[in-house]
């Protein structure tokens, strides 16, 4: 296999800093565009180019077979002959989805009736798919090899590329505006896909490798039903709502998501600095440490999604029209669902230390069935705002479950739950009253600004404390080798 050159701790530093500002940055030219797409579709258009994504990101799991998810390990395992691997390992994925591709041709009419296309968007979105997942296998090369400026380079040309042709074509589609959407949308993608599918080809020169191929699927094909399940928990409520309330109701749905899951922005930030610091410390075995650390993180993680909450109806006024205002209804829901993945995400952690990957893809699996459930039951019944609420609970179930997976079947008990519940308990109420204030701006702020007043007295030591070890985490790194 050969020597694995060691990299230093500075360079992983300065990644994830760069990962980190540049997601943020890349967000911020998505948010900036929102009131552009919002003010030229109307909720019924905005609601049929989102669920089409929602399709291209539920196909993509079985068109890729998941083999994306191999690359992080092959680069350990096949050091050597990884551009061989990749190439392989491209052929396979797309072989794959030139079978499906075949299939849905012969199947065409139901399969369009079915997803509330015309037939050449569905043959549109799976020749997409042969392509797009080049990106990814580049994307994910890069990332493993610490090349976080090219990493950023493919992010930022895609989100502009998006923003600008999604604009040229709505002007073009004036009649479809939604059709110009999902054009400008793949497009980017779709011409990097060929890209770098020719440059993984000239690289790795292997179409097919029995080795490889065995490999990959033992490791991806697992992970199809845990993506599936993931996938359906974030997305299936967008698809029921449009085939049960219809398009205009997706679109507002969609619209007022999009804002709750800025969250998972910082969320995800924190979670950059603590998952090297949180396996450095289980290895040592310093569990007390952990627990305190993570007792603060928790904290921090709510006390954001409190500001989050009672921002929310003035970011969705400045991003879209009056036509999608009633979207503030979902936001309390969707930012404690998004707080409940922050939670569990420590468990995750944990399993995945201990390589226990089977108990995610269940915990996953559980947690969609749970939810898909829900909103058979409860959509028809109470329209899109139910989504919210069954996708908050599908992610307590999923907080539950990998709890219950670390507590009893790996035998963790490494985090303090009284003090979560606790914690997750007293931030619901705390937004769900917010939620109350909506109509009530200057009662509102001022009663947020009380609260962050105490909450900073009280919680003086604590933020120091975590300003430090973020400071730590952040700092200057360790150089050399």
């Amino acid at each position: 296999m050969g020597k694995k050159r060691e990299v230093s701790a500075g360079t992983v530093l300065k990644s994830g800093i760069w990962y980190t500002v540049s997601s943020i940055c890349i967000r911020a030219i998505g948010i900036i565009s929102s009131p552009i797409y919002t003010r030229m579709l109307t909720t019924a258009d905005y609601g049929m180019a989102n669920t089409y994504n929602s399709w291209v990101s539920l196909m993509n799991i079985f068109t890729c077979l998941c083999l994306v998810s191999c690359v992080g390990r092959a680069k350990l395992d096949f050091s050597n002959e990884y551009d061989a691997f990749l190439s392989s390992a491209q052929a396979l994925s797309s072989g794959a989805a030139l079978v499906i591709l075949g299939i849905v041709y012969v199947f065409l009419d139901p399969v369009s009736s079915l997803m509330g296309y015309s037939k050449g968007l569905i043959l549109l979105l799976f020749v997409y798919l042969i392509f797009s997942p080049s990106v990814d296998y580049m994307q994910n090369k890069y990332r493993f090899q610490y090349k976080y400026k090219e990493n950023i380079m493919i992010s930022f040309l895609s989100c502009v590329g998006t923003v600008s042709l999604s604009i040229a074509f709505m002007l073009v589609y004036s009649e479809e505006r939604y059709v110009g959407k999902i054009l400008g949308t793949l497009l980017p993608t779709f011409l990097m896909g060929l890209y770098f599918y020719w440059k993984i080809w000239k690289e790795g020169r292997v179409l097919f490798n029995w080795d490889y191929w065995i490999y990959a699927l033992k490791i991806a094909l697992p992970l199809i039903p845990h993506n599936l399940a993931l996938v359906i928990l974030v997305q299936i409520d967008r698809i029921m709502i449009k085939d049960i309330c219809g398009e205009s109701d997706a679109g507002i749905y969609t619209f007022g998501y999009s804002y709750a899951i800025l969250l998972s922005i910082f969320t995800n930030a924190i979670g950059q600095a603590w998952l090297p610091w949180f396996n450095d410390k289980m290895d040592r075995g310093e569990k007390k440490e952990i627990k305190a650390v993570n007792n603060l993180m928790m904290q921090l993680g709510c006390f954001l999604s409190i500001l989050f909450i009672v921002g929310g109806p003035e970011a969705l006024m400045i991003l879209g029209t009056e036509d999608y205002f009633p979207a503030k209804w979902v936001i309390v829901p969707i930012i404690l669902g998004t707080l409940c993945q922050y939670f569990y995400t420590n468990y995750v952690d944990i399993e995945l230390f201990h390589k226990k990957t089977p108990l995610v893809a269940l915990s996953s699996i559980l947690a969609a069935f749970v939810n898909y459930g829900l909103n058979l039951l409860l959509i028809p019944i109470w329209g899109y705002r139910a989504a919210a609420y069954t996708t908050l609970l599908g992610y307590m179930f999923l907080l539950l479950f990998h709890f219950s997976a670390t507590r009893w079947v790996l035998k963790e008990k490494i985090f303090d739950t009284p003090f979560r519940i606790v914690l997750f308990v007293g931030t619901s109420a705390i937004g769900f009253g917010f939620m109350l204030l909506y109509d009530h701006i200057l009662l509102r702020y001022g009663v947020a600004v009380i609260f962050t007043g105490i909450v900073a007295m009280l919680k003086k030591d604590d933020i120091i404390k975590l300003i430090l070890f973020v400071k730590a985490r952040y700092g200057k790194g360790e150089e050399g080798e």
